[in-house]
Protein backbone atom coordinates (compact mmCIF):
# COMPACT_ATOMS: atom_id res chain seq x y z
CA UNK A 1 0.00 0.00 0.00
CA UNK A 2 1.02 3.41 -1.19
CA UNK A 3 3.02 5.59 2.09
CA UNK A 4 1.31 9.21 1.94
CA UNK A 5 3.37 10.13 5.05
CA UNK A 6 7.32 9.18 5.38
CA UNK A 7 9.37 10.27 8.53
CA UNK A 8 13.02 9.20 8.23
CA UNK A 9 15.32 10.05 11.58
CA UNK A 10 13.45 12.70 13.13
CA UNK A 11 14.95 14.31 16.23
CA UNK A 12 13.70 17.00 18.36
CA UNK A 13 15.75 18.62 20.99
CA UNK A 14 14.65 21.77 22.42
CA UNK A 15 16.76 24.45 23.91
CA UNK A 16 16.46 23.28 27.47
CA UNK A 17 18.34 20.27 26.02
CA UNK A 18 15.48 17.78 26.44
CA UNK A 19 15.31 15.56 23.74
CA UNK A 20 11.45 15.05 22.58
CA UNK A 21 12.26 12.64 19.54
CA UNK A 22 14.72 10.22 19.00
CA UNK A 23 15.60 8.80 15.39
CA UNK A 24 11.80 8.26 14.52
CA UNK A 25 11.23 6.50 11.23
CA UNK A 26 7.55 5.90 10.34
CA UNK A 27 5.59 5.17 6.88
CA UNK A 28 1.71 5.95 6.94
CA UNK A 29 -0.98 4.15 4.85
CA UNK A 30 -2.96 5.95 2.19
CA UNK A 31 -6.22 5.25 3.55
CA UNK A 32 -5.59 3.83 6.97
CA UNK A 33 -6.28 4.44 11.01
CA UNK A 34 -3.20 5.10 12.67
CA UNK A 35 -3.39 5.54 16.09
CA UNK A 36 -0.75 6.68 18.37
CA UNK A 37 -0.43 5.66 22.01
CA UNK A 38 1.97 6.75 24.47
CA UNK A 39 1.83 8.25 28.19
CA UNK A 40 2.18 11.94 28.68
CA UNK A 41 5.56 13.66 27.39
CA UNK A 42 6.16 10.85 25.26
CA UNK A 43 6.61 12.55 22.64
CA UNK A 44 3.04 12.41 20.54
CA UNK A 45 2.15 15.87 20.08
CA UNK A 46 5.75 16.65 19.36
CA UNK A 47 5.63 14.49 16.17
CA UNK A 48 2.30 15.17 15.12
CA UNK A 49 3.34 18.78 15.30
CA UNK A 50 6.67 18.81 13.34
CA UNK A 51 4.31 16.31 10.35
CA UNK A 52 1.75 19.30 10.05
CA UNK A 53 4.69 22.16 9.94
CA UNK A 54 4.11 23.47 13.15
CA UNK A 55 7.35 22.54 14.82
CA UNK A 56 10.43 22.58 12.84
CA UNK A 57 12.39 19.12 13.56
CA UNK A 58 16.39 19.72 14.76
CA UNK A 59 17.21 16.93 12.54
CA UNK A 60 15.42 14.17 9.85
CA UNK A 61 12.92 14.47 7.41
CA UNK A 62 9.18 14.96 6.51
CA UNK A 63 7.68 14.42 3.77
CA UNK A 64 3.40 14.17 2.66
CA UNK A 65 2.53 12.98 -0.11
CA UNK A 66 6.13 13.18 -1.67
CA UNK A 67 6.23 17.07 -0.38
CA UNK A 68 8.88 17.92 1.61
CA UNK A 69 7.10 19.75 4.89
CA UNK A 70 10.08 22.06 5.35
CA UNK A 71 10.96 22.77 1.17
CA UNK A 72 7.37 22.86 0.16
CA UNK A 73 5.28 23.58 3.22
CA UNK A 74 2.07 24.86 1.23
CA UNK A 75 1.82 22.17 -1.05
CA UNK A 76 2.65 19.38 1.81
CA UNK A 77 0.20 21.31 4.35
CA UNK A 78 -2.36 21.82 1.87
CA UNK A 79 -3.11 18.21 2.39
CA UNK A 80 -3.18 18.42 6.08
CA UNK A 81 -6.30 18.90 8.40
CA UNK A 82 -5.62 18.73 12.00
CA UNK A 83 -7.47 18.82 14.96
CA UNK A 84 -5.26 19.70 17.87
CA UNK A 85 -5.77 19.13 21.77
CA UNK A 86 -6.65 22.91 22.58
CA UNK A 87 -9.92 24.33 21.62
CA UNK A 88 -9.28 28.22 20.12
CA UNK A 89 -11.61 29.49 18.03
CA UNK A 90 -12.82 32.93 16.89
CA UNK A 91 -15.41 32.78 19.91
CA UNK A 92 -17.33 35.87 18.46
CA UNK A 93 -17.44 33.78 15.35
CA UNK A 94 -20.41 32.21 13.92
CA UNK A 95 -19.86 28.32 13.44
CA UNK A 96 -20.44 28.60 9.26
CA UNK A 97 -18.50 32.00 9.76
CA UNK A 98 -15.19 30.14 11.01
CA UNK A 99 -15.46 26.93 8.81
CA UNK A 100 -16.17 29.48 5.48
CA UNK A 101 -13.00 31.33 6.90
CA UNK A 102 -10.59 28.01 7.33
CA UNK A 103 -11.19 27.11 3.75
CA UNK A 104 -10.35 30.33 2.71
CA UNK A 105 -7.18 29.94 4.28
CA UNK A 106 -6.25 26.93 1.99
CA UNK A 107 -6.74 29.21 -0.96
CA UNK A 108 -10.11 27.13 -1.71
CA UNK A 109 -12.82 28.39 -4.06
CA UNK A 110 -16.17 28.73 -2.25
CA UNK A 111 -18.66 25.43 -2.06
CA UNK A 112 -21.45 25.90 0.13
CA UNK A 113 -23.04 22.55 -0.82
CA UNK A 114 -19.68 20.97 0.57
CA UNK A 115 -19.64 23.01 3.88
CA UNK A 116 -23.44 22.82 4.61
CA UNK A 117 -22.96 18.54 4.56
CA UNK A 118 -19.92 18.90 6.36
CA UNK A 119 -21.96 20.78 8.90
CA UNK A 120 -24.61 17.86 8.84
CA UNK A 121 -22.14 15.08 9.21
CA UNK A 122 -21.07 17.06 12.04
CA UNK A 123 -25.02 17.65 13.46
CA UNK A 124 -23.37 21.06 13.61
CA UNK A 125 -25.68 22.44 10.47
CA UNK A 126 -28.75 23.61 13.06
CA UNK A 127 -26.10 25.98 15.12
CA UNK A 128 -24.74 27.34 11.89
CA UNK A 129 -25.05 31.18 13.08
CA UNK A 130 -24.45 30.56 16.50
CA UNK A 131 -21.30 32.29 17.98
CA UNK A 132 -18.95 29.86 18.99
CA UNK A 133 -18.47 31.09 22.39
CA UNK A 134 -22.54 29.93 23.34
CA UNK A 135 -21.79 26.27 22.00
CA UNK A 136 -20.63 23.24 24.46
CA UNK A 137 -17.38 21.63 24.95
CA UNK A 138 -18.22 18.66 22.73
CA UNK A 139 -19.89 21.00 19.89
CA UNK A 140 -16.57 23.35 20.42
CA UNK A 141 -14.43 20.00 19.56
CA UNK A 142 -16.96 19.54 16.23
CA UNK A 143 -16.40 22.67 15.33
CA UNK A 144 -12.85 22.19 15.87
CA UNK A 145 -12.97 18.42 13.28
CA UNK A 146 -15.46 21.07 10.83
CA UNK A 147 -12.72 23.42 10.62
CA UNK A 148 -9.91 20.79 9.94
CA UNK A 149 -11.58 19.44 7.05
CA UNK A 150 -13.15 22.16 5.25
CA UNK A 151 -10.59 22.40 2.69
CA UNK A 152 -11.04 18.69 1.89
CA UNK A 153 -7.74 17.24 3.01
CA UNK A 154 -6.14 13.96 2.37
CA UNK A 155 -5.09 12.89 6.10
CA UNK A 156 -6.62 14.44 8.90
CA UNK A 157 -4.62 14.88 12.43
CA UNK A 158 -6.60 13.71 15.78
CA UNK A 159 -4.96 14.82 18.84
CA UNK A 160 -7.16 13.67 21.48
CA UNK A 161 -9.86 14.08 19.75
CA UNK A 162 -12.43 13.19 21.98
CA UNK A 163 -10.74 14.08 25.68
CA UNK A 164 -13.59 16.19 27.40
CA UNK A 165 -16.52 14.17 25.45
CA UNK A 166 -19.38 12.68 26.27
CA UNK A 167 -20.05 9.28 24.96
CA UNK A 168 -22.76 9.79 23.17
CA UNK A 169 -20.45 12.76 20.94
CA UNK A 170 -17.61 10.44 21.04
CA UNK A 171 -19.51 7.67 19.43
CA UNK A 172 -20.87 9.97 17.18
CA UNK A 173 -16.91 11.06 15.96
CA UNK A 174 -15.86 7.79 15.97
CA UNK A 175 -18.97 6.89 13.37
CA UNK A 176 -17.63 10.57 11.27
CA UNK A 177 -14.26 9.12 11.36
CA UNK A 178 -15.38 5.49 9.72
CA UNK A 179 -17.48 7.05 7.10
CA UNK A 180 -14.13 9.53 6.39
CA UNK A 181 -11.81 5.94 6.05
CA UNK A 182 -14.21 4.74 3.57
CA UNK A 183 -13.97 8.19 1.55
CA UNK A 184 -10.42 7.65 1.24
CA UNK A 185 -8.96 9.76 3.95
CA UNK A 186 -6.24 8.61 5.83
CA UNK A 187 -6.72 9.48 9.57
CA UNK A 188 -3.58 9.74 12.48
CA UNK A 189 -5.41 9.74 15.86
CA UNK A 190 -3.23 9.78 19.24
CA UNK A 191 -5.48 9.05 22.07
CA UNK A 192 -5.65 7.92 26.17
CA UNK A 193 -9.04 5.94 25.30
CA UNK A 194 -7.33 2.74 24.67
CA UNK A 195 -10.81 1.02 23.71
CA UNK A 196 -10.68 3.84 20.91
CA UNK A 197 -7.28 2.47 19.55
CA UNK A 198 -8.73 -0.99 19.62
CA UNK A 199 -11.93 -0.94 17.49
CA UNK A 200 -10.77 1.56 15.28
CA UNK A 201 -7.19 1.40 14.48
CA UNK A 202 -5.93 -0.52 11.79
CA UNK A 203 -2.57 -0.36 13.31
CA UNK A 204 -0.87 0.43 16.14
CA UNK A 205 2.40 2.71 16.78
CA UNK A 206 3.42 2.86 21.08
CA UNK A 207 5.82 5.56 21.52
CA UNK A 208 7.66 5.99 24.75
CA UNK A 209 10.53 8.82 25.64
CA UNK A 210 10.68 10.33 22.57
CA UNK A 211 11.19 6.99 20.45
CA UNK A 212 8.49 4.66 18.28
CA UNK A 213 9.04 1.39 19.88
CA UNK A 214 6.55 -0.96 17.71
CA UNK A 215 4.58 -0.21 15.04
CA UNK A 216 2.25 -3.07 13.74
CA UNK A 217 -0.61 -3.97 12.40
CA UNK A 218 -3.04 -4.55 15.30
CA UNK A 219 -4.87 -7.58 14.83
CA UNK A 220 -1.06 -9.20 14.60
CA UNK A 221 -0.23 -7.09 17.43
CA UNK A 222 -2.58 -8.43 19.89
CA UNK A 223 -1.59 -11.87 18.30
CA UNK A 224 1.79 -11.50 19.02
CA UNK A 225 2.01 -9.82 22.18
CA UNK A 226 -1.76 -11.10 23.84
CA UNK A 227 -1.80 -14.27 26.32
CA UNK A 228 -5.21 -15.63 26.84
CA UNK A 229 -6.92 -16.65 29.88
CA UNK A 230 -8.53 -19.74 30.43
CA UNK A 231 -11.10 -19.05 33.93
CA UNK A 232 -12.85 -21.99 35.34
CA UNK A 233 -15.65 -21.58 37.93
CA UNK A 234 -15.28 -24.54 40.78
CA UNK A 235 -17.68 -26.24 42.41
CA UNK A 236 -16.15 -25.82 45.78
CA UNK A 237 -14.13 -23.29 47.15
CA UNK A 238 -9.93 -23.75 47.65
CA UNK A 239 -8.39 -22.43 50.45
CA UNK A 240 -4.84 -22.47 48.47
CA UNK A 241 -3.38 -24.29 45.52
CA UNK A 242 -2.72 -27.93 45.73
CA UNK A 243 1.10 -28.72 45.91
CA UNK A 244 0.42 -30.90 42.80
CA UNK A 245 -1.05 -27.70 40.69
CA UNK A 246 2.16 -25.56 41.57
CA UNK A 247 4.05 -26.10 37.83
CA UNK A 248 0.84 -24.56 36.29
CA UNK A 249 0.84 -20.38 36.15
CA UNK A 250 -2.42 -20.21 37.75
CA UNK A 251 -4.08 -18.32 40.28
CA UNK A 252 -6.52 -18.94 42.78
CA UNK A 253 -9.66 -15.58 43.18
CA UNK A 254 -13.15 -15.02 43.78
CA UNK A 255 -12.95 -16.15 47.42
CA UNK A 256 -11.44 -19.57 46.47
CA UNK A 257 -14.20 -20.40 43.46
CA UNK A 258 -11.83 -19.33 40.60
CA UNK A 259 -9.07 -20.65 38.60
CA UNK A 260 -7.24 -18.48 35.94
CA UNK A 261 -4.99 -20.42 33.95
CA UNK A 262 -2.82 -18.10 31.13
CA UNK A 263 -1.39 -19.49 28.69
CA UNK A 264 0.57 -17.97 25.53
CA UNK A 265 -1.57 -17.98 22.48
CA UNK A 266 1.62 -18.36 20.18
CA UNK A 267 3.01 -22.36 22.03
CA UNK A 268 2.36 -25.15 20.60
CA UNK A 269 1.20 -27.05 23.96
CA UNK A 270 -1.10 -24.48 25.54
CA UNK A 271 -1.15 -26.94 28.94
CA UNK A 272 -4.94 -26.81 29.22
CA UNK A 273 -5.45 -30.38 28.38
CA UNK A 274 -2.62 -31.10 31.12
CA UNK A 275 -3.95 -28.63 33.40
CA UNK A 276 -8.14 -30.35 33.12
CA UNK A 277 -6.09 -33.65 33.85
CA UNK A 278 -4.50 -32.70 36.70
CA UNK A 279 -7.88 -31.12 38.27
CA UNK A 280 -9.51 -34.65 37.28
CA UNK A 281 -7.10 -36.61 39.12
CA UNK A 282 -7.24 -34.04 42.36
CA UNK A 283 -11.15 -34.06 42.29
CA UNK A 284 -11.40 -30.47 41.67
CA UNK A 285 -14.75 -30.29 39.53
CA UNK A 286 -15.94 -26.87 37.88
CA UNK A 287 -19.11 -25.76 36.48
CA UNK A 288 -18.38 -23.26 33.99
CA UNK A 289 -14.95 -22.29 31.58
CA UNK A 290 -14.36 -19.55 29.28
CA UNK A 291 -11.48 -18.10 27.76
CA UNK A 292 -10.47 -14.41 27.24
CA UNK A 293 -7.45 -12.61 25.70
CA UNK A 294 -5.71 -10.04 26.38
CA UNK A 295 -6.55 -6.38 25.83
CA UNK A 296 -4.63 -3.88 23.40
CA UNK A 297 -3.96 -2.04 27.18
CA UNK A 298 -2.91 -4.91 28.73
CA UNK A 299 -0.52 -5.54 26.11
CA UNK A 300 0.36 -1.66 25.77
CA UNK A 301 1.06 -1.41 29.82
CA UNK A 302 3.29 -4.57 29.62
CA UNK A 303 5.22 -3.03 27.01
CA UNK A 304 6.51 0.45 28.97
CA UNK A 305 7.01 -1.88 31.65
CA UNK A 306 8.96 -3.95 30.23
CA UNK A 307 10.73 -1.00 29.05
CA UNK A 308 10.80 0.63 32.70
Amino acid sequence: MQSVISVEQLNKTYASGHKALQDINLEIRQGEIFALLGPNGAGKTTLISIICGIVNPSSGSVKVGGKDIRQDYRSARAQIGLVPQELFNDVFETVLATVRFSRGLFGKAANPAYLEQLLKDLALWDKRDAKIFELSGGMKRRVMIAKALSHEPAILFLDEPTAGVDVELRRDMWDMVRSLRERGVTIILTTHYIEEAEEMADRIGIISGGQLILVEDKARLMHQLGKKQLKLQLKEPLQVLPPALAGFPLELGGNGLELVFTFDIQSEQTGIAELLKALAGLGIDFRDLQSSQSSLEEIFVNLLRGRG
